[in-house]
């Protein structure tokens, strides 16, 4: 059993406390303070991490615990996080987010919950490994990169493309964001564990108008008619796109919600029953926007990019960039032709699209050693937990490190009371880790390092 003395966890705690003090806001990241200092923790235990990347100040953290070469027996493990987060407002917290106060059994600051509670996590892991000296069947490659929250491209991307090597050229697993929290639902704990995650595609729609003095409006006005798409496009809902991942995620936490929850079950899939039903079985709205945002695609107008010159000037021209999220199978092309259903402008005369960003869904399959070995370590830390296989709506590293064939999880184990919605922390004001949970998740962490990765 991969337990942890207070002395241990106490240690972890400062850890995380320093790494929550440490502003990496991104826009502009300076993650390079974070970096070097978690460098110089695993410097202590006499490893050797490197820092790369393409810009100076923004580098990425990479150390190897090598496989006992008398052991070894399959490719590299990575334990993946990342030290970039998003902005905060501080006049609208509790707390300061940059302070790491300790409250109420939690510490609180931006990155808490994404992504520097993993970060600590693992780091506390890979250091008890080492100074353990657990002998390893594989590589253990712990990653902490730069700028997820603003696409990747100057971590998980530029290291694919640049320096596989330091991920061990073909790592067979990830362990990354976003999966193995506490779910609480109908007075039972799930364990979602993330084996897929929606596509990108992000869009640049713009109108355009007949110019003209203000003082004589006219019916052509492109700002008024790209509010007008704003407003249809974000108050449409697409049609249904159930994937295999989809069907597991929402059909396994429907088999365990109650007879209403089972019966329903097949009908939610139902391409024109599904969107019409599924108020009825989640009458929550936070609750179904999130199930529902996995079963379509989705479509939100993000930034008024161009909108007019002069006050006295009718618009000629207007855009708007829109953030789009493909449910597995879809394209943007799809996308498209969607929003155009809805703006009634299916020849695409009125509004012209431009894509400016697009990734493909991720799905791996849940049937593997790993994902078998979280589920038995889920079972032994939590017996009364319900494990799922889940699709994200968002998009994390492991679209990336896809590319080298690995298989990605999103298992960042953390064990949530009822009161606090994990879902709601990502991203949200007085984001904070409840520091018993952060425990229970280190322990469950190491164990399952321990079962799959110790040499037999």
């Amino acid at each position: 059993m991969f337990s942890v003395s207070d002395v241990e966890f106490a240690e972890a705690t400062d850890c995380l406390r320093q790494l929550l003090r440490i502003d990496t806001a991104n826009p502009p990241g300076n993650e390079r303070v974070a970096a070097e200092l978690i460098a110089r923790w695993l410097r202590d235990e006499g490893l050797s991490p490197e820092l790369a990347g393409a810009v100076p100040e923004r580098p990425n953290l990479v150390c190897r615990l090598p496989a006992d070469p008398a052991n070894r027996k399959s490719r590299p493990l990575v334990l993946s996080c990342h030290l970039d987060v998003v902005p905060a407002d501080p006049t609208r917290w509790t707390h300061p987010p940059f302070e790491a106060v300790e409250a109420e059994g939690c510490l609180w600051g931006r990155g808490a919950i994404d992504m520097k509670g993993f970060a600590a996590m693992a780091l506390c892991v890979t250091r008890l490994i080492t100074r353990r000296g657990l002998s390893l069947d594989r590589d253990l490659i712990f990653v902490a990169v730069a700028d997820e929250e603003a696409g990747t491209e100057l971590g998980s991307e530029w290291l694919v493309k640049n320096r596989p090597d330091l991920l061990g050229g073909e790592p067979e697993y990830v362990i990354n964001e976003v999966g193995g929290f506490t779910l609480h639902r109908n007075g039972k704990r799930f364990y979602p564990v993330q084996i897929a995650e929606k596509g990108v595609a992000w869009l640049r729609l713009t109108v355009d108008g007949t110019p003209g003095h203000s003082s004589l409006p006219d019916g052509d006005n492109a700002l008024v008619t790209l509010a007008w798409a704003i407003d249809r496009i974000a108050n449409a809902r697409l049609p249904w796109h159930v994937s295999g991942a989809a069907r597991d995620f929402v059909g396994g936490m429907a088999a365990h919600s109650g007879p209403l929850g089972k019966w329903l079950s097949p009908a939610l899939f139902h391409p024109i029953l599904g969107p019409r039903l599924l108020p009825l079985a989640i009458p929550d709205t936070n609750r179904r926007r999130s199930v529902e945002a996995v079963l379509r695609n989705t479509a939100n107008p993000t930034v008024i990019h161009e909108g007019g010159k002069k006050v006295n000037v009718i618009p000629g021209h207007a855009s708007v960039d829109i953030d789009g999220r493909l449910a597995p199978g879809q394209t943007a092309d799809d996308l498209i032709a969607e929003l155009r259903h809805v703006l009634r402008d299916p020849e695409g005369r009125r509004f012209a699209f431009e894509v400016w960003r697009e990734s493909p869904a991720t799905v791996f399959s849940a049937d593997t050693p790993l994902f078998a070995t979280i589920r038995e370590t889920l079972a032994k830390q939590d017996p009364e937990g319900i494990v799922v296989p889940s699709l994200i709506p968002g998009f994390t590293d492991s679209c990336n490190y896809a590319k080298l064939g690995a298989t990605c999880y999103g298992f960042y184990p953390l064990k949530l009371p009822e009161d606090l919605d994990f879902a709601a922390l990502f991203h949200g004001d007085d984001e904070r880790i409840p520091l018993d949970g952060f425990r229970w998740g280190i322990e469950t962490l190491g164990e399952t390092i321990e079962r799959f990765a110790a040499a037999k």
